[in-house]
């Protein structure tokens, strides 16, 4: 009768290779951004789209290679935060950009 002592969350540990690539590609997604601004390739209204879609692209790398959050993990809990957290994070800047707008509109 053995018992074992560890948490098993479901998600998946990374090995030295997986965290090289997600360092690699974080590195390269960084890159990009700073060359789109700095570039001038995309037109001046093009490039919060950019950055935008960088942002997003190095969220997804940063969960999937360092926090391990993938459709396989069986970790429901760490989504589950993972969305609580992202709840939160709405409700602060959408809240605080709806109190910007409306006291620039009332100081007008």
């Amino acid at each position: 009768m053995s018992q074992s002592t560890g948490n098993d969350t479901g998600a998946a540990s990374g090995n030295f290779r997986t965290y090289i690539s997600g360092f690699i590609l974080s590195l390269v997604l960084t890159v990009i951004s700073f060359a789109l601004v700095t570039s001038g390739v995309l037109p001046r209204s093009a490039i919060p789209f950019g950055l935008s879609g960088a942002a997003v692209v190095q969220m997804l790398v940063h969960l999937h290679y360092f926090l391990h959050l993938d459709a396989a993990s069986a970790a429901r809990w760490n989504l589950l935060a993972l969305a609580f957290t992202l709840l939160i994070m709405f409700i602060f800047v959408g809240g605080s950009i709806w109190i910007m707008i409306n006291l620039n509109y009332r100081m007008m």
